[in-house]
Formats: structure tokens, C-alpha cells, sequence
């Protein structure tokens, strides 16, 4: 799996969110303390999706803590 880059304003990579998660950090807040992501504000002309990186920082948390999963 390659390491995708999830804040482009201060370059974190999903591992360093993943880990974060994993060492406790389950709300965006927890996220921003620990690895810094989603605290710039160059999103729009960094981002190549042109969005704050907060979307897809809550897609990994509730991927990685199973929040917001809908039972099968």
C-alpha cells in the first residue's frame, strides 16, 4: 500500500494518521494535536481534490474505529 498523502499543507501521510488512531486519537481535534494535519490553510490550492483534508481524516477514523459503520 503506498503512503498517500491525506494533509497536503503540512504533508502528512495516512500512516502517521492511521498510527495516531491507533495510539488513541478517535476525533479529528485528537488528530490535529497529535500529527498536526488539518491545521494549515492552503487546502484549496494544495489539495488536489481542492478541499480541507477534515473529510478525509474522518473516513480514516471511522474506517480504522469502525464509528459510523452500518451493521451487515
Amino acid at each position: 500500500m503506498k503512503d498517500k498523502t491525506i494533509c497536503y499543507c503540512i504533508g502528512v501521510k495516512e500512516s502517521a494518521i492511521v498510527r495516531a488512531i491507533r495510539e488513541g486519537a478517535h476525533t479529528l481535534r485528537a488528530i490535529r494535536k497529535t500529527t498536526k494535519a488539518c491545521t494549515g490553510n492552503l487546502c484549496k490550492d494544495l489539495n488536489p481534490n481542492g478541499r480541507c483534508c477534515s473529510i478525509d481524516i474522518m473516513a480514516i477514523i471511522e474506517r480504522e474505529t469502525g464509528k459510523g459503520s452500518k451493521p451487515k
